[in-house]
This record gives structure tokens, sequence and C-alpha cells, in this order.
């Protein structure tokens, strides 16, 4: 996809928070259910461009952080800011002028099995009264950006379970958003196909320098985007030559509901925490 087109529709209010102000800010946040602590006083900054990646065993509250970030959930205590507005204190149709500035991809796509893959991708843009023209280029770009061009008039049911999660990332990123979440993008996928999904991402992150929250249960999908680059020449994900790692792209480790790890790639590796070294070992 070209850049002039992935950056077409920018929010006018894409610096309201100021270049060097982080995307996302959590601030001593904590939630339960059912009296069970959730999470307990999360406090971590993303900035703009970055990738963050969050790591962690099952269960100990990554999907609830996603969705915290989008205002599908709302706290207990603390602050939750994105693009510099505090989402905690938003009414909910600001939360959902908001959200159009996000793109999310959900665990095991989320698509709506009663639409073609066009109208799947196009569901946001209908929502916003976008002249019918501009949607059907718009999501043929999209499409063509994760390469599935040619499945536009399908539906749900006729794909693959890595076709469908390609539809949904072109669905979360046909708005040209400036945060984008992945919930898990490879989950339940092949190893195969769960590296044809992470070269999407990386694609996403190099060509629109978007910033990015991603869960990954896959360590080695994780260490794929922090040790890989997409070259717009070749249109293909490659290592970083001389084991380089991409900067841009950290990681956050939670362990029963609180941060573990705050910090770059090659922290995370040489960690003398003994619980960090068996769980990436």
């Amino acid at each position: 996809m070209p850049a002039d087109l992935l950056n077409s529709n920018r929010s006018p209010n894409w610096n309201d928070a100021g270049p060097s102000e982080p995307v996302v800010v959590y601030e001593d946040v904590s939630i339960a259910f059912d009296l069970k602590p959730v999470l307990e006083n999360i406090s971590f900054t993303v900035q703009r461009g970055e990738t963050r990646i969050i790591l962690g065993p099952a269960g100990t509250g990554k999907s609830v952080l996603m969705k915290l970030a989008n205002g599908l959930l709302c706290p207990d205590s603390g602050t939750i800011r994105v693009f510099g507005e505090e989402i905690t204190a938003m009414r909910e149709k600001d939360i959902y002028k908001l959200r159009s500035r996000i793109g999310m991809v959900f665990q095991e796509s989320a698509l709506f099995d009663s639409l073609s893959v066009e109208d799947n991708v196009a569901y946001r843009l209908h929502e916003d009264h976008v002249p019918e023209d501009e949607i059907h280029k718009r999501v043929v770009e999209a499409l063509k950006f994760v390469e599935l061009e040619q499945a536009i008039n399908k539906f749900p049911s006729e794909l693959s379970g890595g076709m469908r999660r390609r539809v949904s990332i072109a669905r979360a990123i046909i708005s040209h958003p400036d945060l984008i979440l992945y919930d898990s993008p490879t989950g339940g996928l092949d190893p195969i196909t769960s590296t044809t999904i992470i070269e999407l991402v990386v694609k996403q992150r190099d060509v629109s320098h978007a910033t990015a929250l991603l869960i990954t249960h896959r360590l080695q999908d994780a260490f794929a985007l922090a040790r890989n680059r997409f070259n717009k020449e070749t249109g293909r994900m490659e290592l970083i030559p001389d084991g380089g790692i991409e900067d841009s792209t950290r990681f956050l480790v939670l362990n029963e509901g609180k941060i573990v790890f705050d910090g770059n790639t090659e922290e995370l590796v040489r960690t003398t925490d003994p619980w960090l070294q068996e769980y990436i070992s």
C-alpha cells in the first residue's frame, strides 16, 4: 500500500499530545472480577511508533490489559491516557470517537459470518458513512496489503484460519489507525501460517509506523518481530543483519497480574531473573 494512501486518513489531531508524548500511558491501573484481582498496579508507557509486545502465562491479564486500552473495560483504580486523553474519565460517545483512531485485531478474528470479506473489511467505513466508491477503493487497498484481494467476494466460512486472520488485519488497518491492538493474532494457527501473520505485522509496523500493542503466546513470534524488518524492495520480511534488533520493538511481561519486565529485547534476553529466564528459555 503506497505511503500516501496509508497516511491519507490520519486524524487531524495526530500530534494533539505533542510529538514527544507517549501514545499510551497506564498509571497504577488495577482491575478485579468477582473480587479476584486480575491486574494490580500496572504502570507503563508506549511511545509513538513503538511496538510493545505483551507476554506472560495464560490467565495473567494480557487481554484485559488490551481491552482497557480500547475503553472496552474500565479499571477499578488508576488512569489510562491514550493520545493524551484520559479514557478512564471519558463519556461513552467520546470513547467511540477515540476508537476511530484505533485498529483492533481480535482473538479468533471475530469476523461477521453473514458478511462477505469486502463488507467485513468495510464495516467501520460504513459506520462512518464514507461514500461507497471510496469504501470499495480502500477495501481493495487493504486486502492488497494483506495479499488477499482475490478473496474479496468470499465469506468467512470459505476461508482458512490464516486467511480469516489476514482479513481481520485488513479490517483493522483500513481506517489508517494511529494505534493498532493485536490480541493474539497468531493464536491457534500452525507455525507456517503464524509466520505469515507476523510478517504482515512487521510490514504494517515498518510501512505505516503506527504504534502497536501485541499479545502473543509464542515466543518465536515475539523475537521474530524484534529481529526482522520489512524490505520494501523485496516485499518480504528479512532478518536484521549481524544479529541486530528493531529498536522500536519492546517487551512487557506479566505474571499473576503484575508487570515483571518492561524493557527492550537485549535486556530481556540478558535478564538474570530466574522466573524470566525459565519463561523465555
